[in-house]
């Protein structure tokens, strides 16, 4: 005689997320991105081949443009638009590796800010946690990162720059990076529901601080208001210690990096929190 199962429900209110404290609102979204493993690879896999699918050059993509990129640097060190100053190892490994975390950083703020925009559709007809619509995204983005970078890593040799052992810290160095692009790609993919110039501002603030960031030329500067800036750009310290982690086996600042690591690990628990309680009234509007 079979057993009857009694079936669960669900009960909603208004404003019921708001109820949630702190602690018990990042353990729901940790149990949310737990138990949506299978979809967030799912969508992981129709995603990145289909990013592909209709290409001529296919992946080989991922190999072409980071090479285009080199050349260009190149080019500009040749004709003498570019005065780096001394980086310690050949230009083109030091901005090659610079530019590639740049990259990565600015990946992870574009994945947290596609993260209800990239499944639009799929939020309209299916409840599940949104939350592993960011995962999935990032996902998808380190998979291609990996990819890149393991061309980075011959064109490095090529130069005659051998990463030290300190390179198997890289995915704990570039952790900070998606804890502050994933907080205010979070906080962009809220906001620029109502207010759409908002994205266009923060991408124009981007472009800026990337030259406000010692990765095409070297910190030993004589303007003093340059390393000002340096100095108090948060970026500075994330991203240019990937990349001495692999170049030079070390930080770029021990303490600056784990000063803005721990502000970014914070900003992020407070934007993703942000993100759950409100994702409701957002997507009431995407409507």
């Amino acid at each position: 005689m079979m057993k009857k199962t009694t079936p669960s429900i669900t009960i909603y209110r208004p404003n019921q997320r708001h109820e949630l404290g702190f602690l018990k609102t990042w353990l729901v979204m940790a149990q949310n991105i737990i138990n949506s493993k299978e979809l967030i690879w799912q969508l992981f896999k129709r995603d990145f081949f289909a990013a592909y699918k209709k290409s001529f050059f296919g992946v080989t993509w991922i190999f072409i443009s980071p090479l285009l990129g080199i050349i260009t640097w190149v080019f500009f060190q040749m004709t003498g638009v570019l005065r780096p100053g001394d980086v310690g190892v050949p230009y083109p490994a030091y901005v090659l590796i610079g530019t590639s975390m740049w990259g990565l950083f600015m990946g992870f703020f574009e994945s947290a800010k596609a993260t209800l925009s990239s499944g639009q559709a799929l939020i309209m007809q299916v409840n599940y946690p949104h939350e592993a619509l960011l995962f999935q995204q990032t996902a998808q983005l380190l998979a291609n990162f990996l990819i890149a970078f393991s061309m980075n890593i011959i064109i490095l040799l090529i130069f005659g720059v051998v990463p030290g052992w300190q390179i198997i810290f890289l995915p704990i160095v570039i952790l900070p990076l998606f804890f502050l692009g994933a907080a205010i790609g979070l906080i962009v993919s809220m906001i620029s529901i109502v207010a759409v110039d908002l994205d266009r501002i923060i991408s124009m603030g981007f472009g800026l601080m990337m030259y406000i960031t010692p990765l095409i030329y070297s910190d030993k500067i004589d303007s003093q208001f340059v390393r000002w800036l340096i100095q108090w750009n948060p970026l500075t310290y994330l991203v240019c210690s990937a990349r001495d982690i692999i170049i030079y086996g070390r930080l770029y600042n021990t303490t600056g990096f784990f000063i803005c690591s721990g502000i970014s690990f914070l900003l992020f628990l407070i934007s993703w929190r942000l993100f759950y309680i409100s994702e409701n009234t957002i997507i009431e509007r995407m409507v």
